[in-house]
């Protein structure tokens, strides 16, 4: 039988190699994806940006992993991580070699718009670790692979300014993000010669139909249909960020054009959601080991939305937040502020090892509960309190927030083993969601608002974590020629 414990040292086990193997691509992920934050005064003053050009870059940069997350998802469902995971490594490597080399405003800006698409990396090795690891093993995994990587944007931060140095001259910024381009390209290669879907004599179970999750009754079918709008309303406060309203980086005629598509979109998303759930409109019956309750997977989409979408939102104002609350210069503060980002090496495996330890649902509750409370605490920061005590107190609640995301995560591969993609990859999306919510509230009130608004929004979301299900027994697959297997989840 196997245990909650995971040594990732020992690399004789091909399962751990495998987890190393995801997790640094993962990583490579979030490098391209980020490199180019640290890298933003030059690039500001290369092509002689404004202000609003700068923001407008930041906003492309995160606008297409919405729907990218819930594509990919879809991708890995029907033709399996190392294919998925080695195309978006290859593609994003040569996205990120043009975008360090473009000569114009516009040419950067639809470069790291469609780079945004590499941001759904992390969807494709939930999938994937999911296959390698049992019920008993998988929450740790999941979250070593999620902590570990998610770390590439901070390791960006830190050592692409001194790589800039290092090459030197006025385009040392472009062979810097150039380089993580090359690196991302080369390791996609070594990933695909490398990775297996599964582990020898496993199966890669398949959805019967692909563009959308199959749900298995009428009320699950207007649930899930009505969880996709957020996601549409989340790039349509994208598009209003962009649009003369606001930063002005867009018209009236593409604003709107915007909007219609987007429109387009969700009615085109629809109807692919009622032809593969073509069986329950038609009432034909389902077979009960084949059931699942899609409120399993609105759960963990709104626990997401509040622990990830948190967790983009404040690290995105935290150094501002220490510049003006204690008076402290940019390094400093950016210095105290990345404690959050540090979190996650920590506390993605512990919040992992708590669901696969003391039970799903319960170790959830903890840290929703935690995360409401910290987010309190933050709240009522003043220039009174000590600046150790402001720290102190944003990285236990980072704590919760993270290993909120490492607990969502360890449940994901326990409701529909041949879905397991796209359930990740909505859950995914909805954390971006929650990053637009969240950073759209703080453009309008104080921080200390701010975070009463997360605290909020976590306290309903508490609520909702008490109606999930733990996962008990097995979940059944059919295995291509008909026989049925059943997968341990509990």
């Amino acid at each position: 039988m196997s245990t909650s414990t995971l040594n990732v040292l020992d690399l004789k086990q091909e399962r751990i190699r495998l987890l190393h193997l995801s997790w640094f691509a993962f990583f490579l992920t979030f490098v391209v994806w980020f490199n180019h934050a640290p890298m933003l005064a030059s690039i500001k003053e290369a092509f002689d940006l404004t202000g609003q050009q700068v923001k407008a870059l930041m906003i492309l940069n995160v606008a297409l992993t919405i729907p990218a997350r819930v594509i990919v998802g879809m991708l890995v469902d029907r033709f399996g991580p190392r294919i998925i995971y080695s195309a978006l490594l290859v593609s994003g490597g040569v996205m990120c070699i043009a975008f360090a080399f473009a000569n114009s405003y516009e040419m950067i800006a639809l470069l790291r718009f469609l780079m945004g698409f590499i941001g759904a990396g992390f969807v494709i090795g939930i999938r994937l670790v999911g296959e390698w690891f049992p019920a008993r093993q998988v929450g740790l995994a999941e979250g070593v692979y999620g902590g570990w990587g998610n770390f590439g944007s901070a390791a960006a931060a830190m050592t692409l300014p001194t790589l800039a140095l290092i090459y030197g001259g006025d385009d040392g910024w472009r062979y810097a993000i150039a380089s993580t381009g090359v690196v991302a390209l080369l390791y996609g290669f070594f990933f695909y010669w490398r990775a297996r879907n599964t582990p020898k004599g496993s199966t890669y179970f398949k959805p019967k139909k692909s563009g959308g999750l199959v749900v298995t009754s009428k009320r699950d079918l207007v649930f899930y249909i009505a969880m996709c709008v957020p996601m549409y309303a989340a790039l349509a406060v994208l598009t209003w960020k962009l649009s003369p309203t606001n930063l002005g980086l867009l018209n009236d005629v593409a604003a709107i054009a915007l909007y219609v598509v987007l429109a387009v979109l969700f009615v085109f998303q629809v109807s692919q959601i009622l032809r593969v759930n073509s069986d329950v409109l038609n009432n034909v019956p389902i077979p009960e080991m084949q059931k699942y309750k899609f409120k399993q997977v609105a759960i963990l989409n709104v626990a997401y939305l509040a622990t990830f979408g948190s967790e983009l939102a404040v690290v995105s104002m935290l150094p501002l937040f220490f510049m003006e609350t204690f008076d402290l210069g940019a390094v400093t503060a950016g210095m105290l502020a990345s404690g959050f980002a540090f979190m996650n090496l920590v506390a993605r495996p512990s919040g992992g090892y708590m669901s696969d330890r003391f039970g799903r649902r319960r170790s959830l509750t903890i840290l929703i509960a935690g995360l409401t409370v910290g987010y309190l605490v933050l709240s009522q920061i003043t220039s009174a309190w000590p600046i150790w005590l402001a720290v102190v107190a944003t990285m236990c609640c980072s704590f919760f927030v993270q290993a909120g995301e490492g607990a969502v995560f360890a449940i994901v591969p326990l409701v529909k083993r041949s879905m397991t993609g796209q359930i990740a990859g909505m859950t995914g999306a909805y954390g971006n969601v929650g990053a637009v919510i969240f950073l759209t509230t703080l453009s309008f009130v104080s921080s200390s608002t701010f975070f009463i608004v997360i605290a909020c929004c976590a306290a309903v979301v508490f609520l909702g974590v008490q109606f999930m299900e733990e996962p008990e027994g097995h979940i059944a697959e059919y295995n291509e020629d008909g026989s049925v297997a059943l997968i341990e989840v509990s």
